[in-house]
């Protein structure tokens, strides 16, 4: 695939939007790696999905540790933080006024609970570490790089800390609670997707790989190394060319498993008795987009 063409446009006319191409990001990796089809429905069809509580919280927690290192270090304390939950929210769903549906058929006070749930995520995090001591060097960092096989990865990482020493920390806050093995698996699949990218960007393997799961207050670190990076990186290029080469002939196989009970495709999968939409191609623009939900599980 070629980078994004120039066209010219006559004088008077109004250019057409820029093509992004096609990326992996690490979102659309692990539904690929989970069930092709379920990567189909995502990035290929753009079947609509209803996001549920849990998930609105997590983008929710998350814009708001976002805004709470843009304050002066002596104002992150706890009640600060919760002072940003509710203007926080009325932005986001201002955004997104679909969201607010999930609570139009719940009792009185619903979004005043939700909201409660969400103060105790934030305890949580002030259990875990003092954000009054840390100084990121960016939050919510858009990153992007072209391996040289071609394969262009995207992706958006919470925070990324380095030392005076020029040490790399990826921190990862997660709302659920600690994951058993599959989540465990697929939570360090994404960081070392992220540690891959920056470890391209900067020629240095980060340090740490830190999540947070602010659910039951535990973090988990790892450490990678630069063999382990490089063996990474060929399997994203192997995921890559799969994709690409159902992404020709349209057979995005499903993969019935476990985790099938929580899709919201059912109704189009084969092995629930649904028959999925007639295939559109290879989609244009960039299927590797992620959004606020994904990056908040």
């Amino acid at each position: 695939m070629s980078d994004t063409a120039t066209v010219t446009t006559p004088p008077g006319e109004t250019s057409p939007p820029a093509r992004r191409r096609p990326a992996l990001s690490p979102s659309r990796a692990s539904d690929f790696k989970q069930c092709p089809l379920l990567y189909r429905f995502r990035a290929v069809d753009r079947l609509p999905e209803v996001p549920t509580r849990a998930q609105l919280r997590g983008t929710l927690v998350h814009a708001v540790l976002e805004r709470l290192f843009a304050l002066p270090a002596a104002e992150r304390v706890a009640p600060r933080a919760k002072e940003l939950l509710a203007p926080t929210w009325t932005e986001l769903s201002g955004d997104s006024p679909e969201w607010t549906e999930l609570f139009a058929d719940g009792e009185p006070g619903e979004t005043e609970k939700w909201l409660a749930s969400a103060e105790k995520l934030l305890d949580s995090y002030f259990e875990l570490e003092d954000p009054s001591r840390l100084e990121p060097e960016a939050c919510e960092l858009h990153v992007e790089i072209e391996l040289g096989s071609g394969v262009l990865l995207r992706g958006y990482i919470d925070r990324v800390d380095v030392a005076p020493t020029g040490e790399i920390r990826v921190v990862d806050y997660k709302t659920g609670a600690a994951p058993r093995e599959i989540g465990e698996a697929k939570a360090l699949f994404q960081m070392k997707f992220y540690a891959l990218v920056l470890w391209r960007l900067r020629g240095v393997v980060p340090r740490q790989l830190k999540l947070m799961y602010l659910t039951d207050g535990q973090s988990l670190a790892y450490t990678p190394d630069e063999g382990e990076l490089v063996r990474f990186e060929r399997t994203l290029e192997a995921i890559w060319q799969a994709i690409l080469k159902a992404g020709k002939t349209g057979d995005f196989r499903p993969n019935k498993g476990k985790l099938c009970s929580w899709c919201d495709h059912q109704a189009h999968c084969p092995e629930f008795g649904g028959t999925p939409p007639e295939y559109p191609g290879w989609p244009e623009p960039d299927p590797g987009e992620e959004t606020a939900l994904d990056r908040a599980d």
